[in-house]
């Protein structure tokens, strides 16, 4: 069951970020288009929203996949403290959304999103497998490195302590 369908609950719960000394904060985050609706498939999308995360300089964005309707990023703080994830997201829907070319596709986001923080450089590696192989599992391609909607915008490297 998703925890969002849980009775009583009615937002998935979004947690600060644990910093933990000379250890990296890489955030996964799932957004999905309203209504489930493929408007990510238009390469005016692929232009719009990365735009839209340089504008939204706060966190960093790394590696991304636009599926049809949904889309997979990981981010990072850009400085510290941290401003709240659930701010920035906010921030980077609502300029996504005025800049979208089609105003009567608006709303364009399910108002919350998916997110948790990794815990290890493995499973940053591991986690970007699994998505970077979505759109092969859709059918959408027959090899991952050929959808053209997926990049990196900023390099986030894994650190850990001594």
């Amino acid at each position: 069951m998703n925890p969002a369908d849980e009775p009583g609950r009615k937002h998935l719960p979004h947690l600060p970020p644990r910093e933990l000394a000379n250890q990296s904060i890489i955030i996964y985050v799932t957004q999905v288009v309203a209504g489930r609706r493929p408007l990510l498939a238009r390469s005016e999308a692929l232009r719009t929203i990365p735009e839209a995360w340089r504008k939204a300089d706060r966190w960093l964005v790394g590696r991304y996949v636009l599926m049809p309707d949904h889309r997979h990023l990981f981010c990072a703080p850009a400085r510290f403290p941290p401003t709240p994830l659930k701010q920035w997201m906010a921030f980077w829907r609502a300029e996504t959304t005025r800049h979208w070319p089609w105003p009567e596709e608006k709303p364009i986001w399910q108002k919350d999103f998916f997110d948790r923080q990794l815990r290890r450089g493995e499973s940053y590696a591991q986690k970007w497998h699994y998505v970077r192989e979505n759109p092969l599992r859709e059918g959408l391609v027959t090899d991952a490195d050929a959808w053209p909607r997926q990049g990196e915008l900023h390099p986030l490297a894994w650190l850990e302590g001594e």
